[in-house]
């Protein structure tokens, strides 16, 4: 496990809080210690008394070197740190008046740290222990002279006053950090689901990625044999009409045959050396001219660029492919009058496609992305859009669908900026 894992996770998070929880409860212990001497209101055995409130402190004091190094905080670990504060408030209650104290009830803080951030078992432990204390102190303690003291002319009861106090003091502590505590809870139970959901999608990139591999490998051999038959009849028939016909058909073999030796080519590259940063405007460019020659048919239109350097960002074969992907969904919901337009600000890159296409169906909107759907019927695979997405957040940024109020949709992508270098224009 890592150092980052342990800083991180829940457990160690909620140790701090105890902790911080003992220290204000022990300072609040130490100063109401120190009134009573000071007053002398009340003949308690000191010694006693200074010697828990020290244990108290150095075992806080040790807990927290023990959280300087790296290892895990179990639930086991952590159940004994709520135990000491549950033995240590009923040495002090003992010594102190037991169940006639008004902090008698802080038994239950501790309890409902151990409810919120606990397995059960260990929880019904502290339970036990807890209801067995105050049992116990029912009839075995050091009892308290007097809890009313003349002030003011009259006499008011401390018993009351600390009640108040202890009131205050529990609703407070488990206000503000129980809550924290249970959040932290459910954000490591979010972060493990997201880690469930991106476990899942790697297991379908493998085995989308193996069926490719399978798929290029397989469709090498009858392209060429096309390729090859496509220059027989080329020269077996020399009809105008069907030469153009026959042209057409060996640029799209031809585009298939290095289709599948780009892919090859970019799993190699990707290998030896997986991203490169370069800036913004001129990697689009390089993408829309290869676009360009693969959907000649499409209509389609660049924004002015803003004004300034453009960013650099991490360019990988993985990039490239899925803004390809992204390009021909929006020509193949229409092929007209496409938008492309990019922007950036201090933070990251966008990049807007428009199409003036039918939009998303609202029925699968939320759906949209996930492996093998698509709104194409049968014409579609349902993996553009998932592999897209895929490889962008790979890399930090983002795809998003917007379907637009007069008609078609905007694909907007957010990816990072590469800090490393900037290129002047």
């Amino acid at each position: 496990m890592s150092p980052n894992t342990l800083a991180l996770s829940p457990s160690r998070q909620n140790l701090w809080r105890l902790i911080l929880i003992r220290l204000l409860v022990l300072l609040a212990q130490s100063v109401s210690v120190l009134a009573a001497y000071l007053s002398g209101w009340f003949p308690l055995p000191w010694t006693p008394l200074l010697l828990a409130l020290g244990g108290s402190a150095l075992v806080s004091i040790l807990t927290l070197l023990r959280l300087r190094r790296d290892w895990p905080v179990t639930s086991l670990e952590y159940g004994l740190q709520l135990l000491f504060d549950m033995f240590i408030h009923s040495v002090l209650l003992y010594y102190s008046g037991g169940p006639t104290n008004p902090f008698v009830s802080y038994y239950l803080v501790p309890l409902t740290i151990a409810a919120a951030t606990l397995p059960w078992f260990f929880t019904a432990v502290l339970a036990v222990v807890a209801v067995t204390s105050y049992s116990a102190l029912l009839v075995w303690y050091v009892p308290l002279t007097a809890f009313d003291v003349p002030l003011g002319g009259g006499l008011v009861s401390l018993h009351v006053i600390g009640m108040w106090l202890n009131f205050a003091m529990s609703a407070g502590l488990i206000s503000l950090f129980v809550v924290r505590m249970a959040d932290a809870l459910r954000q490591h139970a979010e972060h493990l689901a997201e880690r469930r959901e991106q476990s899942i999608r790697d297991a379908q990139l493998l085995g989308i990625a193996s069926v490719a591999a399978g798929a290029a490998h397989e469709l090498s051999t009858p392209l060429s044999t096309m390729s090859v038959l496509l220059k027989d009849i080329r020269k077996d028939y020399a009809e105008p009409e069907l030469q153009e016909d026959l042209a057409v058909l060996q640029e799209q073999v031809r585009l298939c045959k290095e289709s599948l030796q780009h892919m090859v080519r970019s799993a190699e590259d990707n290998r030896r050396q997986p991203e490169r940063v370069e800036p913004a405007d001129d990697w689009l460019r390089a993408l829309l001219a290869r676009w360009q020659l693969m959907r000649p048919e499409v209509s389609w239109q660049w924004a002015a660029l803003p004004q300034g350097a453009a960013p650099s960002l991490r360019a990988s074969p993985e990039l490239g492919q899925a803004m390809l992907n992204l390009l021909n969904n929006a020509a193949d919901a229409c092929p007209e009058q496409l938008r492309i337009s990019l922007a950036w600000d201090q933070r990251c890159i966008t990049l807007h496609i428009r199409d003036r296409g039918p939009g998303v169906p609202l029925h699968i909107a939320e759906q949209l992305g996930t492996a093998f759907l698509t709104t194409k019927g049968k014409k579609g695979f349902g993996l553009g859009l998932f592999l897209s997405q895929a490889a962008v957040e790979r890399i930090g940024g983002t795809v998003r669908l917007f379907n637009q109020c007069e008609g078609g949709t905007l694909t907007e992508v957010t990816l990072p900026i590469a800090q490393e270098i900037r290129h002047e224009r």
